[in-house]
């Protein structure tokens, strides 16, 4: 199925009672917001990934209209430091396998339960938190286990705009409608 010949609108509404409860995102790096490929950058850099624009700004959309937004993530790089302090995302974790825990620090800091963050990841270790999620997602590249715990997987692929086919399905669901000056 090709990406421009979907209504993200219509797939969107499938999912809206979910949608409509979400208060927090939260999103793993590597595979997800990039496309699980690292390279080495140097010493004082060390491995390195690269992002797409366009799930930033979906980021800093959902920010704008209230929710909170972060990275799990297991790995640990300057890059995705930047990326998070640039982005002035709420929360950034990292080098943790059992993403639980952060999790569970995030939601009792925010006082929201559950069903009212969704989770986006790839990988085996973040079945648990694809399971608790109020909505979960993921992309066609992640494993039949991952597939299984996910209510949603996406149609553009990792690091490629995945992360923001979700966010405009939760902004259709939500009617956050972005102010553009034009």
């Amino acid at each position: 199925m090709s990406y421009q010949n979907v209504n993200l609108r219509e797939i969107a509404q499938k999912y809206k009672d979910k949608l409509k409860k979400i208060k927090l995102c939260i999103f793993d790096v590597d595979g997800i917001l990039t496309d699980g490929k690292v390279y080495w950058a140097g010493e004082e850099i060390g491995f390195n990934r690269q992002f797409f624009i366009q799930d930033g700004y979906g980021m800093k959309l959902l920010q704008r209209a209230g929710l909170k937004v972060g990275i799990i993530t297991a790995g640990e790089s300057i890059g995705v430091r930047k990326r998070s302090e640039y982005l002035e995302l709420d929360y950034l974790y990292m080098g943790k396998e059992n993403k639980s825990l952060a999790l569970n620090e995030i939601l009792e800091k925010e006082g929201l339960t559950d069903d009212e963050f969704l989770y986006m990841g790839d990988d085996l270790f973040d079945i648990p938190l694809l399971k608790r999620a109020g909505f979960s997602a993921t992309v066609s590249e992640a494993s039949y286990e991952v597939h299984e715990a996910s209510d949603y997987i996406t149609i553009r692929t990792s690091g490629n705009g995945c992360v923001r086919e979700v966010i405009d399905m939760l902004r259709y669901a939500q009617e956050i409608i972005p102010a553009v000056k034009i």
